[in-house]
């Protein structure tokens, strides 16, 4: 039953959606899952004991029409959801769910999904009509990650792309021509971008962490240069984050100097956000930091366009407390009967100004908006390196938090976790002593770092030990604490197969970098640059290699490691769980001095074999950094340097032979 409240008349009228059939959705064995019942009971919850649904309009749910489910979706995929839930598929239906990623489903998903879907539709169409002022869908299974012929990422329908589809195809009269789709959630909405790839009416913009395809849904897709196809071309805008820990300041960054301008220009009839949560302080999945008063003045920045005409569908979002906050300071920005209250003195990250400057270079043809260049004294104004390791120090890994905690026990979680990242001067200086103390046994022992990508070209290397970069690069390197020039340098072959593997690097841009199998193949041969460095530079090395630009208080390789690892042959160095060259490979001595080298994992190897992940060649700025290591080093002449590489480009990978 519709509930219109007295009070509602002299405010915005605001609706909301919630019905607890989207609770019969769960794992069919009752095992504990992030995306379960329990987050849209605990936003409801929050907002009945503050009072909430009084001053809305609640809306009745609505199941969604196969029609309009599928003006997005295939036959197919309608007809596996719609289904998936009868008694017919009782002996399969889990069977079946595990052919798709990230997807479970019960006897009574096929119910909620329907209604999600048309719980979004009903809440859109009830804005389009100026019947509400705004209005937010608390729905689940969320929708973002679903595509046109795939459920997967815990969604089945999408939810938004159905309601975005009935105002632009099914409801001429309401004249909604122009829908900008804000995706917040702290994953890609991959499903979304590809329904309206080619579409102009849909300007598409998400901001997620996607760390160069690392992230989940770990893929390309994320990336700031898919910009649109066709007609589409340029409605499509992502912000890919490179590092976990974004909070509020790094959003209202992106908010001031991308969406905003754009949406400006844009211009849109009608306002939808992805609304998810998982980018919220806490949440077990996301590794972000936003606050509810960031998600608040982001809103708010929003409601300036289509006469404050937004309709908030659920996302993700898996820490109850942070959650059911989240949702409830956002309802009350909708209502706009109380001002925000809070405030932000942190800086955006470094990364977080550099990812911008390439989303607007990269738009700027599109949305001229963007075209000028950031002052340096904004672009300077950055998180310090303390607020990097503190972001940094978050576990990535899901199974490291207790999912089980109860909501009065995790918020009392999430406070502490608040109250230790207060820095006082004390726990300051400490932090900088931690910063500051070198590993100094590390510094009085030697490895030779085998190099065979672009760090063949000793300038190119020094950047790993004095910080800058070279003519190409698209990224300052740190530098290592330690900035002595290696002692020695020296060439060698070895029989191992160099090849090109993915397809944008943060360093380089587009365009595939080196690796090296890591197994031998005395068929093979690959040039390696020997640089004598120390253990504790070779360290600082292999945190720039693999993305990490913070500094750590102990050594991801100690004496103990490096004294056990001839006897290994490698060392996969699990706390890199990102990173492209996380595999320390052992090759040997040379004067008695342990050879070093990092390549990618096992898992990647076969994920390169397979085509999961991509093989590329290397760009031409990229190569000619080998061909200048090679040539300078007196390995190869130049001509012969080009085919080296050509042929590490093209020829397949194969499985060593004994």
């Amino acid at each position: 039953m519709e509930v219109n409240s007295e009070s509602s008349d002299c405010l915005r009228r605001v609706g909301l959606v919630y019905d607890d059939r989207m609770c019969k959705h769960a794992t069919a064995d009752g095992d504990h899952h992030p995306e379960n019942p329990d987050r849209i009971r605990a936003i409801w919850q929050k907002l009945e004991s503050a009072g909430i649904p009084q001053r809305c309009v609640v809306l009745n749910a609505k199941e969604a029409e196969d029609k309009h489910i599928l003006s997005v979706h295939s036959n197919n995929h309608l007809t596996l959801i719609k289904n998936i839930s009868s008694k017919q598929f009782d002996s399969r239906r889990n069977r079946i769910a595990s052919n798709f990623n990230s997807i479970y489903m019960n006897g009574g998903s096929s119910e909620a999904a329907c209604l999600a879907a048309g719980s979004v539709i009903e809440a859109a169409e009830r804005v389009a009509r100026g019947e509400l002022n705004s209005a937010f869908a608390i729905v689940r299974p969320p929708g973002h990650h679903a595509e046109q012929n795939e459920p997967m990422g815990f969604c089945l329908y999408n939810n938004v792309a159905v309601a975005a589809s009935f105002l632009l195809n099914e409801r001429p009269e309401l004249s909604i021509k122009k829908i900008l789709i804000v995706d917040w959630d702290v994953h890609h909405g991959n499903g979304t971008q590809k329904m309206f790839w080619k579409d102009s009416r849909v300007l598409f913009f998400s901001v997620h962490r996607h760390e160069f395809g690392s992230f989940y849904p770990a893929n390309d897709d994320g990336f700031y240069a898919m910009t649109g196809e066709g007609p589409g071309a340029g409605y499509n805008i992502n912000v890919p984050w490179e590092n976990r820990g974004c909070g509020d300041a790094d959003y209202l960054a992106v908010w001031d100097h991308i969406l905003i301008p754009v949406a400006k220009d844009f211009n849109p009839d009608i306002v939808i956000i992805s609304a998810g949560f998982d980018a919220a302080i806490g949440d077990p999945l996301g590794g972000c930091h936003v606050t509810p008063y960031g998600y608040s003045v982001m809103l708010k920045k929003l409601m300036e366009f289509a006469g404050g005409k937004i309709i908030m569908a659920l996302e993700g979002g898996y820490n109850l407390v942070s959650l059911a906050n989240s949702v409830l300071a956002c309802v009350e920005v909708l209502l706009e009967d109380k001002p925000i209250t809070g405030s932000s003195e942190a800086y955006p990250f470094e990364s977080t100004w550099r990812v911008i400057q390439a989303v607007r270079q990269e738009l700027s043809t599109f949305w001229p908006t963007l075209a000028d260049e950031l002052p340096k004294k904004l672009t300077s104004c950055k998180a310090s390196p303390l607020q990097l390791l503190i972001s940094s120090s978050d576990s990535e890994d899901e199974s490291d938090i207790d999912l089980h905690i109860g909501a009065a026990n995790l918020e009392a979680v999430v406070q502490d976790a608040l109250s230790k990242l207060k820095v006082d001067e004390d726990s300051h200086d400490l932090a900088t002593t931690v910063l500051t103390t070198r590993r100094s046994e590390l510094s009085k022992i030697d490895v030779w770092y085998a190099c065979f990508g672009s760090n063949m070209w000793k300038s190119r290397f020094m950047c790993y030990i004095e910080g800058g970069q070279v003519e190409g690069m698209q990224k300052l390197c740190a530098g290592s604490a330690d900035r002595s020039p290696p002692k020695e340098v020296i060439w060698k072959t070895i029989p191992h197969r160099l090849f090109f593997g993915r397809n944008y690097s943060r360093s380089w841009g587009p365009g595939g970098v080196a690796f090296l199998h890591p197994e031998i193949n005395t068929q093979d041969k690959a040039y390696v640059s020997l640089y004598r460095i120390t253990l504790e530079q070779f360290n600082d090395v292999l945190l720039q290699e693999n993305g990490s630009s913070y500094e750590i208080s102990s050594p991801l390789l100690d004496l103990a490691a490096l004294n056990s690892i001839a006897d290994k042959q490698s060392i996969l160095v699990e706390a890199l769980k990102a990173g492209w060259y996380r595999n320390i490979l052992y090759l040997g001595k040379e004067c008695d001095i342990p050879i070093l080298t990092l390549t990618c994992s096992q898992s990647d190897l076969e994920a390169f074999k397979s085509g999961k992940l991509p093989m590329s060649a290397p760009s031409k700025e990229y190569a000619n950094t080998l061909i200048r290591g090679l040539t300078e080093g007196k390995q190869l002449s130049e001509e012969d340097a080009i085919a080296y590489i050509r042929e590490a480009s093209t020829k397949p990978i194969v499985i060593p032979t004994p």
